[in-house]
């Protein structure tokens, strides 16, 4: 909320460490993403963005799985509770849940996971529309946390996709939950939808922005990812986006919240972030806002 109020962010790019400043003035940004596990405690702010004149939606991964797989997240019970208080809020159509990732394992085959996906489309009926998953995608830093964890994981065939995918997209509907396909488009045959994550018909219909995939087989328009690499801390072992809890939790220690961004990098004697007239801006767009 300090960074909408004073109308910008610094987003340090990972790889090259450069720094650009990103607009969040009502008039620059077509709308906010969330995405999330737990969003109660940004509920206290979502009056002020609708006041300032915000379009936004949030996408809350619920997957319910074990400690072995999921250590620090919040239990199921606060994860539901948090996400109906949050549809009432701002409506079903604006609260999609993510079922995300499908990770099978030797604790999670298939039998598991349509028990676990009937029992969270029976608890979040009514309180969402649309339901997104994916299957796990196995880079270099997720296999070495999972085997350091002992999961046993399997990378699933076509068939079994599909299998899985079509009696997942009937527990759904039995429950007024349409089904889609983020970055999966080898089940699209079953009749589930192609996701479309950073989505203008739930922001801003009226505007035109062009598809700009992330990765391959995304259906996003185009957006500006404002979120860091190793700042989450709920240490999920299947998690691309974090090589380390404790790089994550060091991080955390030494968040500024008035600093224009997420983090920053620990350097000595370098030139400070470039001032806005001195930084490049990205293509405006979507916001899109990682937990």
């Amino acid at each position: 909320m300090n960074r909408v109020r004073e109308g910008f962010c610094n987003w340090i790019n990972p790889f090259g460490g450069q720094v650009y400043r990103v607009s969040l003035a009502p008039e620059d940004c077509a709308g906010i993403v969330f995405w999330t596990r737990f969003p109660a405690p940004l509920l206290g702010g979502l009056g002020e963005l609708r006041a300032r004149g915000f379009q936004f939606y949030f996408h809350v991964t619920i997957n319910g799985y074990e400690r072995e797989l999921e250590a620090r997240n919040p239990n199921l019970r606060n994860a539901l509770r948090a996400f109906r208080v949050l549809s009432d809020a701002i409506s079903p159509a604006r609260t999609l849940w993510r079922y995300d990732p499908i990770l099978l394992s030797e604790s999670t085959p298939v039998e598991y996971h349509l028990k676990r996906f009937a029992s969270l489309a029976r608890a979040l009926e009514r309180y969402t529309e649309r339901c997104t998953f994916s299957f796990a995608d196995f880079y270099g830093k997720t296999r070495r946390n999972l085997v350091r964890a002992g999961v046993r994981y399997v990378d699933p065939d076509l068939e079994t996709k599909v299998s899985l995918v079509s009696q997942l997209k009937s527990i759904a509907g039995a429950h007024g939950i349409a089904l889609s396909s983020c970055c999966e488009d080898s089940v699209l045959a079953t009749g589930v939808r192609k996701a479309h994550c950073v989505d203008l018909q739930l922001l801003r219909p009226e505007l035109e922005l062009k598809p700009r995939p992330t990765r391959q087989e995304c259906g996003c328009v185009e957006s500006v990812d404002i979120g860091a690499y190793d700042t989450c801390g709920f240490a999920c072992v299947y998690c691309y986006a974090t090589n380390s809890w404790e790089a994550a939790r060091q991080r955390a220690r030494r968040h500024d919240p008035d600093d224009p961004a997420l983090w920053r990098p620990a350097r000595t004697g370098l030139e400070p972030y470039p001032t806005p007239s001195q930084s490049a801006a990205p293509a405006p767009g979507a916001a899109a806002a990682p937990d």
